[in-house]
């Protein structure tokens, strides 16, 4: 009995601090600079590294942010199929201060561009896949050990007793531990130009 308590009480503990860790990296993002020290700009030359290469060498989980620092450019946040057109006619959101703070609160792919057609067509734009945190799992109640089967003088089973009642074990059932994909993105600070019928955004200025 000792034994079960224990484990009981272990599997209890990893999963309190699983949850904790889950939170507290979606509470405290980390911020990665787009472009590093050049900033969201048109690459230029054959030393610039892609916006996208750079992105598959990062890992981007909710609560994250991406900082855009540019000058005389903006930054588009835009669907799959605007993203391969370069069409900046109807974005989800605009954002033109030159110091956009972008932060992620859901899975998934977004999709960025320059609000210069001429320069997204050059390589300023940015795909980033935001992953999903591993499923953390509720453990199940410990087993409930039932009273030991009668062992009387009688052959036969008494009258009103439940043949292979012995043990009896609790189940416990599992939340699916799947963060939610609302698809809304949160900003604070100042308000980016948004669009009639699309998603309000908002960046933060560092």
């Amino acid at each position: 009995m000792a034994s079960l308590l224990t484990t009981h009480s272990l599997t209890h503990l990893f999963f309190y601090l699983a949850t904790y860790l889950l939170l507290s990296s979606m509470a405290f993002g980390h911020e990665f600079r787009v472009g590093g020290p050049r900033g969201w700009i048109e690459p230029i030359g054959d030393e610039f590294e892609s916006y996208n290469h750079w992105a598959t060498r990062n890992r981007f989980h909710i609560g994250d942010y991406l900082y855009f620092k540019y000058e005389n450019d903006s930054v588009l946040v835009v669907t799959h199929d605007e993203y391969k057109e370069c069409n900046t006619t109807n974005p989800i959101a605009k954002f033109t201060d030159g110091d956009t703070k972008f932060r992620f609160d859901r899975y998934g792919f977004f999709y960025f561009i320059s609000g210069e057609p001429s320069h997204c067509w050059a390589g300023q734009r940015l795909i980033v896949r935001v992953m999903v945190h591993p499923e953390t799992v509720s453990p199940g109640p410990a087993p409930f050990l039932g009273p030991p089967p009668s062992r009387g003088h009688d052959t036969g089973p008494s009258s009103g007793s439940n043949p292979g009642s012995g043990f009896r074990f609790g189940l416990g059932s599992s939340p699916s531990g799947q963060p939610g994909s609302s698809g809304a993105v949160k900003f604070n600070g100042e308000s980016a130009t948004s669009v009639p019928g699309k998603v309000a955004m908002h960046s933060e200025r560092l």
